[in-house]
């Protein structure tokens, strides 16, 4: 009783649907075995050509990912002017408050480029504003150099980081302490 239980628990068998005899005893097969080029309804998969996804989709069927895109219409990789993400990224810190500000206003699709111009307005703005205080208060000149060089090297630093986690890291937002989780927090209320 126990080999009927395990052998009802198969389907029964059917030919492939690339057989001869089953194609034409059949034509309301829903998808062909090998897809037709120019069909709209069929997904390319890895095997047909398209491109692999590497398990990027939580639920893991064919077309989640192209489902996933299609129901956010945008994509974590585009801006608004299409340029790229890792290079404006950067350009969120080379001119301090300044790049920070135009980023802001200019960019309003892509979060990692707005997260990094808000972390980089936070970090740079307090900076410059000591930078010109200490040339107002007539600052010796290697203070005053020493306070430029604290302003310029975490600037290069945090463009490179940001250029870095676009290009190799996917996207991995750097934070630094204290200002990167507000940043973060004010490109998620927006």
């Amino acid at each position: 009783m126990a080999s009927s239980n395990f052998a009802s628990s198969f389907a029964p068998y059917t030919p492939p649907p690339d057989d001869p005899a089953y194609a034409s005893s059949s034509k309301s097969t829903s998808r062909p075995w090998f897809p037709v080029q120019g069909s709209s309804n069929q997904v390319a998969s890895y095997q047909s050509g398209g491109v692999p996804t590497f398990n990027t989709s939580q639920a893991g069927g064919l077309g989640a990912v192209e489902e996933a895109e299609a129901e956010s219409n945008s994509s974590m990789w585009e801006t608004r002017y299409g340029l790229r993400v890792d290079m404006l990224a950067a350009v969120a810190y080379l001119l301090g408050p300044i790049s920070a500000l135009i980023l802001l206003i200019v960019e309003t699709h892509n979060d990692y480029v707005r997260f990094h111009a808000y972390q980089s307005a936070l970090l740079s703005t307090p900076l410059v504003l000591l930078r010109i205080l200490a040339s107002l208060l007539q600052f010796p000149p290697f203070l005053r150099t020493i306070l430029t060089l604290l302003i310029i090297i975490p600037l290069l630093y945090m463009a490179w980081q940001a250029y870095i986690d676009a290009a190799r890291n996917g996207l991995v937002r750097f934070q630094l302490p204290g200002i990167g989780p507000m940043a973060d927090r004010w490109v998620s209320e927006e």
